[in-house]
């Protein structure tokens, strides 16, 4: 099996790399995001490699990081979502992002993906809710989003939440923000100490 490639980058086409290993060339499909880190023909990249091999084809998958690729085998656990549509996912949103969405249960982000309909996207925001936080990084506030998402955050927490959003940050940085606040005042503060430290959160 093929874990990683670091060569020259031979050619790029629309959905994959060419990739040259000390003269031989090998193909690895990846997601538009992916590509668009590589930089130019004749640059040295690096790879990681999930390979697939069927009864009738060897399929290279490459990724600018484990994680992705982590990601990518974590999308197709999801009942309908094979190759194809994991990088549509992985080509609208950083793992990041899809970490929060999953936490959020905001089903409409992942839906902006190609080929991503609504019930695919439910089934993965669904499916995926107790899967993500392994693979969500130490910046998520994954708890809490959950909570969120489910309608089950304390009301100071969701009134806090609710009132930065109307002030125009998006529910994810209102979401952070909150935790951030909730990390200095305890968990029993009202909405708006919540409001008043989230603010300065956004503010940094």
């Amino acid at each position: 099996m093929i874990g990683k490639l670091k060569g020259t980058i031979e050619e790029i086409g629309e959905d994959y790399v060419l990739v040259d290993v000390h003269g031989v060339c090998y193909v690895a499909h990846c997601s538009g995001r992916t590509l668009s880190k590589l930089g130019s023909v004749g640059e040295a990249c690096v790879l990681f490699i999930e390979t697939y091999v069927r009864e009738d084809q060897l399929k290279l998958f490459g990724f600018t990081s484990v994680l992705e690729r982590e990601w990518f085998n974590l999308l197709q656990s999801v009942q309908g979502v094979g190759a194809k549509v994991a990088l549509a996912v992985l080509s609208t949103l950083t793992p990041p992002e899809l970490a929060n969405a999953i936490a959020l249960q905001d089903k409409t982000a992942v839906s902006r993906a190609q080929g991503v309909g609504p019930k695919v996207a439910v089934r993965i925001v669904t499916e995926l809710k107790n899967k993500a936080p392994a693979y969500a990084g130490e910046a998520m506030n994954i708890g809490l989003k959950q909570e969120l998402g489910e309608g089950v955050a304390s009301a100071p927490v969701a009134d806090a939440v609710s009132a930065l959003t109307n002030l125009g940050y998006s529910r994810d940085q209102a979401a952070n923000a909150v935790a951030a606040a909730m990390k200095t005042a305890g968990e029993d503060a009202d909405s708006a100490k919540l409001i008043r430290l989230g603010l300065k959160e956004l503010a940094r």
